[in-house]
């Protein structure tokens, strides 16, 4: 019995839309809803933030070594250097949970949270910092939707040396 060429376009197209269903899931578990996605509020529908911390948070969350200039790691945290660094030193830290800000922690977040805090105090320890600053922003002030510190300090190398 052959397979007509309509039935058979149907059966593709249908494949390719689950096969779509089955990455996106994939992909998206374990990620909290951005305004692209939970169309209740449209007011920044698309907004480039909510777009970079729902990228960032697939990225870190489901290919561990995709992120460039990792500098240091564990199974919770990343951090890198930032790439527009305002201070001589200034890590970004950067939990493994997908945490939209401070204000949607909950208890359950608790492990990532204390690991960053233990990650950000080795970096002072082994950079020698004295003088240093940890900061996060709010969803008015963030670049990206997505919960991270920013631990700088303006004792760079030739301060340190003295």
């Amino acid at each position: 019995m052959a397979i007509s060429g309509t039935f058979r376009k149907v059966l593709i197209s249908t494949s390719f839309v689950l096969l779509g269903i089955l990455i996106g899931g994939y992909l998206f578990s374990g990620t909290q809803p951005r305004s692209i996605i939970a169309l209740t509020n449209c007011e920044d529908c698309l907004a480039p933030k909510d777009l970079l911390g729902l990228l960032g948070s697939i990225g870190v969350q489901k290919f561990d070594g995709s992120i460039p200039g990792v500098i240091y790691e564990t199974d919770k945290t990343v951090v890198i250097s930032h790439p527009e660094p305002t201070t001589p030193v200034h890590y970004v830290v950067i939990p493994k949970k997908d945490i939209k800000n401070a204000a949607g922690i909950t208890a359950e977040d608790t492990p990532y949270l204390a690991d960053a805090f233990a990650v950000m105090s080795k970096l002072v320890e082994d950079d020698g910092l004295v003088q240093y600053k940890i900061t996060t922003n709010g969803p008015g002030l963030q670049a990206v939707t997505y919960l991270h510190f920013h631990l700088t300090s303006n004792e760079g190398p030739e301060q340190l040396a003295n």
